[in-house]
């Protein structure tokens, strides 16, 4: 973190601070204080703030505050690899404009644990909700080639790559996908290799495990 940005930061907490003091009965301020301190891993003082507002705002039935308080608990939770008690926050999550964020989430904690069919579950519930997400297509597609189903994940990634070309993880594992199919694949990888170097060198090594795959069964094959 630069130091400008490090300032802006500073800056921000303080304000969000302020507003809580200000205001205590506005929950948005507590779950975006929350989330800010979760994304900058802070996450003793994230979890201590979302128990603190959860204790203001449970007491007065006040719904929605806490349906919002639980869902950041629940990013909490996810970011820092404690998926089962995420999970248990997101599947507490009862309000209508959270429901598709919190199905995404539960697919992708689901993911964490390659419970791989029931992240599909949550994925096709949350791909009802908002079936234009590619975050929610890209769950599905990578729970699909994990598990062997190659023509649906074809599926997922195409929908994505026709509105997001720029996303090398999808051209990546698009390409893994044609290459399991046994057609062109080439050009997928080398758009995710152009697109993320670093990305393309970190996963390239499900390159050699697909094609180790591929002549295992064409070796079961010929026998």
């Amino acid at each position: 973190m630069t130091e400008k940005v490090q300032k802006q930061t500073e800056q921000l907490i303080h304000r969000l601070v302020e507003a809580i003091n200000e205001a205590p009965d506005k929950f948005n301020n507590y779950y975006d204080l929350g989330s800010l301190l979760t994304r900058l891993q802070d996450y003793e003082q994230a979890e201590e703030l979302f128990m603190k507002a959860l204790g203001i705002f449970e007491p007065k039935g006040d719904q929605k505050a806490v349906n919002l308080l639980k869902y950041g608990l629940g990013n909490l939770y996810y970011s820092v690899g404690h998926v089962d008690r995420a999970i248990s926050y997101y599947n507490q999550i009862e309000d209508a404009k959270l429901k598709g964020d919190a199905y995404l989430m539960l697919a992708q904690s689901y993911m964490k644990k390659q419970a791989y069919k029931q992240a599909v579950a949550y994925g096709l519930t949350a791909l009802d909700l908002r079936p234009t997400d590619p975050e929610i297509a890209q769950v599905l597609g990578d729970s699909c080639l994990a598990l062997g189903e190659f023509k649906p994940a074809k599926d997922y990634y195409d929908r994505i790559l026709k509105r997001h070309p720029g996303r090398a993880d999808t051209q990546f594992n698009r390409g893994l996908v044609a290459m399991a199919l046994g057609e062109p694949y080439e050009s997928f990888l080398t758009q995710a290799k152009q697109l993320d170097p670093d990305y393309y060198a970190k996963s390239e090594q499900k390159i050699a495990e697909i094609e180790h795959t591929l002549q295992a069964l064409g070796d079961h094959d010929e026998k």
